[in-house]
C-alpha cells in the first residue's frame, strides 16, 4: 500500500451563480457532453487590476508557460517564485539572481510585454461541473462518493488557472458571481487541446483540458528532486534543464528515502487505497478504504511510482500548500504540475533524491 497525506482544501470565495452536483459520477463523466467546448473564449473589455498590472504576475504567467512553474500563480514575490525566475536564467544561461533584473526580462519576455491576466468567459460544459460540494476533507469520510471532485466552480476556476481562490478574489471582488457566460478575471493560462489518447477510460485528457495542461510536453531523461530546496527540476537526453516545479517532500516522521530511483510506471486519475496502518497520525478506529479518483483525493489526479516501495510523485488537494507544509515522505506537487511531469515521464526514468 501507498501513503500519503490527506489534506484540506480552502474556504470557498466566490458566489456561484450556477452549476450542478453530482455524488457519483465516473471520472469520465466529467468530459464536455454533444460537443461543448471547455475553451475559455476571451471577453471584451474591462479594466486591469493593480494585481492585474503587477510585474511579478506577468512573470509568473510567463514561467509557467514555460515550464519553470512559480506554483500557484499569486503576483506573490515568494520563494517558489525566486526559485522558478532562478532556473529560468540556468536555463537561459544568465547569472541565477533569482531575480527579475533587467537581462531577465529581455529573456523571459522576448522584448514584448506579457499579459497577466485575460477576461474570460466562463462555457458551459466548464460551469456544469460535476462539483462534490458536501466532500469532507477527512480522507477516512471520503470513501462514500463515487467521485473526489472540486467543491466548487471557484476552486475549480482557481485549478484550472494555476491560482488560488484568494487570487481571484482579489481580481474580481468576493461578491463576482459565477457561472456559464459569465466574465472573470484570471491569471493568462491559454486554453489547450483536448489531447487524443487511445483506450482513455479514466478521462486522462479531460483532465488535462480542465487543468490547462498541454499533452505534448519534452521527454524527461532525469529528474532531480532537492530536498532543501524544495524543486523538482527535469532534465532531457542531453542533460538540459527543461523544467522545474516547487515540491513538498517528507518530514521527520517519514524522510525523504535519499538516492537513486526509477519510474516504474503512471496512474492518471488514480483510485487510492487508504490505510491507516501507514499512517502515524490517523484517527483511532480508522479503517482501510478504497477512495474514488478526483482532484480532491489524497493524492490529486496522478501518481507516479517509485522502484522505492511505497514512494511516489503525485498531485495534492491543497496547492497552495506546496513547499510550506510536511508530507508523509512522497514528493508532491500541484495538480496541474504533476500532470505536466506525468506527461513528462516514462517507465525507467531516473529519479535522485537530494539532501
Amino acid at each position: 500500500m501507498k501513503r500519503f497525506l490527506p489534506l484540506c482544501l480552502p474556504a470557498l470565495l466566490l458566489t456561484a451563480a450556477c452549476g450542478s452536483r453530482d455524488d457519483q459520477p465516473s471520472p469520465a463523466a466529467s468530459k464536455a457532453a454533444g460537443g461543448e467546448t471547455l475553451a475559455f473564449a476571451d471577453a471584451p473589455g474591462g479594466g486591469e487590476t493593480e494585481s492585474a498590472d503587477s510585474l511579478v504576475m506577468q512573470a509568473q504567467v510567463t514561467l509557467d508557460r514555460l515550464g519553470f512553474s512559480p506554483g500557484v500563480i499569486d503576483g506573490k514575490d515568494g520563494q517558489s517564485y525566486k526559485l522558478a525566475l532562478g532556473a529560468f536564467q540556468e536555463a537561459r544561461g544568465l547569472p541565477a539572481t533569482g531575480q527579475l533584473d533587467p537581462a531577465t526580462q529581455q529573456a523571459l519576455f522576448q522584448g514584448n510585454g506579457t499579459a497577466a491576466t485575460r477576461l474570460v468567459v466562463i462555457p458551459t460544459a466548464f460551469a456544469r461541473g460535476p462539483f462534490v460540494r458536501d466532500l469532507p476533507t477527512k480522507t477516512s469520510e471520503q470513501a462514500r462518493f463515487g467521485l473526489l471532485g472540486y467543491r466548487s466552480m471557484t476552486e475549480a476556476l482557481a485549478e484550472r488557472f494555476h491560482t488560488t481562490p484568494a487570487t481571484l478574489v482579489a481580481l474580481n471582488g468576493p461578491s463576482t458571481a459565477l457561472g456559464a457566460w459569465r466574465t472573470v478575471r484570471v491569471p493568462a493560462i491559454a486554453n489547450v487541446p483536448l489531447a487524443m489518447i487511445e483506450g482513455d477510460e479514466r478521462g486522462w485528457a479531460d483532465t488535462l483540458q480542465r487543468l490547462g495542461v498541454a499533452a505534448a510536453q519534452p521527454e524527461a531523461e532525469r529528474i532531480v528532486v532537492d530536498k532543501s530546496q524544495g524543486t523538482l527540476r527535469v532534465y532531457d537526453k542531453q542533460d538540459k534543464l527543461v523544467a522545474q516545479f516547487p515540491v513538498t517532500t517528507g518530514s521527520a516522521h517519514d524522510p525523504l528515502p535519499l538516492g537513486r530511483w526509477k519510474i516504474k510506471g503512471e496512474s492518471r486519475n488514480p483510485d487510492y487505497q487508504y490505510n491507516p496502518d501507514l499512517f502515524w497520525d490517523a484517527a483511532p478506529g480508522d479503517k482501510a478504504k478504497r477512495l474514488a479518483p478526483g482532484p480532491n483525493g489524497p493524492v490529486g489526479v496522478v501518481w507516479i511510482d517509485l522502484s522505492k516501495d511505497h514512494y511516489g510523485i503525485h498531485g495534492t488537494p491543497e496547492p497552495q500548500a506546496i513547499g510550506r507544509t510536511e508530507s508523509h515522505g512522497c514528493v508532491r506537487l500541484t495538480n496541474w504540475d504533476a500532470a505536466r511531469l506525468a506527461q513528462m515521464v516514462h517507465a525507467g526514468t531516473e529519479v535522485v533524491f537530494e539532501a
